[in-house]
């Protein structure tokens, strides 16, 4: 892991000091996961992988999505 630093006023740190408290992590942490959020929403050369991972369900699903879709359960 790289260090860095960063400067806040000391309203934001407050704030983020109380959210952090209120999610059971770091300050550290809580920057870090608002840096990957704001990171991850920048264009990419695959925008369809925003996506990847964020559905969720049972694995007999896929079925039902063929009989849907193509009016018939694939083989």
């Amino acid at each position: 892991m790289i260090r860095t630093q960063i400067s806040l006023d000391a309203d934001m740190y407050t704030r983020a000091k109380g959210v952090a408290r209120r999610m059971g992590i770091s300050v550290a942490e809580l920057c870090r996961r608002g840096l990957e959020e704001t990171i991850a929403r920048q264009p990419t050369s695959k925008p369809w992988m925003a996506y990847a991972g964020i559905v969720e369900g049972r694995p007999e699903d896929s079925g039902s999505v063929d009989e849907v879709v193509y009016g018939r359960a694939m083989p």
